[in-house]
């Protein structure tokens, strides 16, 4: 039995990828848990020296080990903060606009006020930021070209009743990643969009067994039949700030399961 075990094991075809980062600068908003930590994990271990962004004072102030990384308070609805930020940086290869919440401030974002609220947080605040590193990104030579990505949403294609802020925001971060790049063409810097499907983070897995997803939205809209992992949206997001995907941008990749098919 033993025998065969090796064999089965030693005739299992790979298909991994690495990617080297070395010597590169990232930045990564809301990277202090979920999505955003596991990209800025696997830029940190691919090389890169990695900046996250969070909104609590320190890096003490958070359970999650972020020690491996540069961290920066920085409140994506405050333009002084965003600026600050902007401001506090030097080199910079990659830009990942992650940072994001629906009912920002706990608003209901059917009222006026709660719209605007989710709009500064999640589309003005990342155009705001992306558009002050404009300088760094277009001054950097990596190999491949500086990349911007940022991280979309199935809202982004597809209705959000209750939270129509946060919706009409993402389906605004897609416009602006097309605009982005065609005007910055030119500069070398690459603009592209990543939309996660149902993935499980810190946020919403005490969601997941809720009839509505787990049947509704895993169930019946998911093809894969299964929620994503951070680590699944990770590889997505790196091979497009690589060099094999120099000829890559103005472009939104659905990380979905099949999601979108449905």
């Amino acid at each position: 039995m033993a025998e065969l075990g090796d064999r089965l094991v030693a005739d299992r075809k790979m298909n991994s990828v690495s990617f080297d980062f070395t010597g590169s600068h990232v930045v990564v908003t809301g990277g202090t848990s979920g999505i955003g930590y596991a990209i800025a994990s696997q830029f940190a271990k691919s090389g890169a020296a990695v900046t996250i962004t969070g909104t609590r004072s320190s890096a003490r102030d958070y359970d999650t080990d972020i020690g491996g990384f540069t961290y920066q308070q920085c409140q994506m609805s405050d333009p002084r903060s965003i600026d600050a930020l902007v401001d506090s940086l030097g080199d910079l290869d990659v830009l990942v606009n992650n940072a994001g919440a629906n009912f920002a401030g706990g608003q209901d974002e059917w009222e006026p006020e709660g719209y605007a609220a989710a709009l500064a947080v999640n589309l003005i605040g990342p155009m705001r930021l992306t558009v002050g590193c404009y300088d760094r990104l277009k001054a950097s030579s990596v190999s491949g070209g500086p990349s911007v990505i940022n991280i979309l949403s199935m809202s982004s294609f597809r209705s959000a009743m209750s939270v129509p802020g946060y919706a009409s925001a993402k389906s605004g971060l897609l416009a602006l990643t097309m605009n982005l790049a065609r005007r910055w063409a030119g500069d070398g810097i690459r603009v592209n969009g990543v939309a996660p499907g149902i993935i499980d983070t810190p946020m919403i897995h005490a969601a997941i067994e809720l009839p509505v997803i787990k049947d509704v939205e895993i169930g019946q809209h998911t093809p894969l039949g299964r929620p994503g992992t951070a680590e699944d949206v990770v590889g997505t997001v790196l091979f497009l700030c690589s060099s094999a995907a120099s000829f890559i941008t103005g472009s939104a990749f659905a990380v979905d399961g099949g999601y979108l098919t449905v």
